[in-house]
């Protein structure tokens, strides 16, 4: 790509949250509270995509992300990709994809739930990752991943 076609400014390290639905950029930033930050955040939105139609993209100097963080994001976006930046390169590509458990993360929608009554973690267990079905650990109600809050 040449200069000319860059959209947005590079970085020297950090990591590059590409390919997010253009609907969903700013809620990335609020789940990843990086309006907290106090290095430079570059977003974008409504950019061309091939994959999508319009994505989003965020570039976040000097941070690069936990395991807790990404989990947090593939609820919200699952399928964005992830570009770790080391001296203005990108030594390192990762496809965020739901993991197998979301631990502290999302609320049970089930207000019986022993997690909504005691002070205790959530554990959701992803059962259909392609339909985004999770199942509750405790009192093992369903529910859609678009229809859940986070923690």
């Amino acid at each position: 790509m040449s200069k000319q076609e860059r959209l947005v400014a590079a970085i020297e390290n950090g990591t590059v949250i590409d390919h997010i639905p253009s609907e969903k950029t700013f809620t990335v930033l609020s789940v990843l509270a990086l309006d907290k930050l106090e290095t430079p955040v570059t977003i974008g939105q409504n950019y061309r995509s091939e994959k999508l139609g319009s994505k989003g993209i965020i570039k976040v100097a000097d941070k690069f992300f936990t395991d807790e963080e990404i989990s947090r994001l593939s609820v919200v976006a699952p399928n964005v990709v992830l570009n770790i930046i080391k001296d203005y390169e990108v030594t390192e590509k990762k496809t965020v994809s739901l993991p197998d458990d979301l631990r502290g993360i999302v609320k049970c929608n089930n207000p019986r739930c022993v997690t909504n009554n005691e002070p205790m973690p959530t554990v959701m267990h992803v059962s259909d990752k392609d339909r985004g079905i999770l199942r509750c650990h405790y009192c093992e109600k369903e529910q859609e991943i678009n229809k859940v809050s986070l923690v």
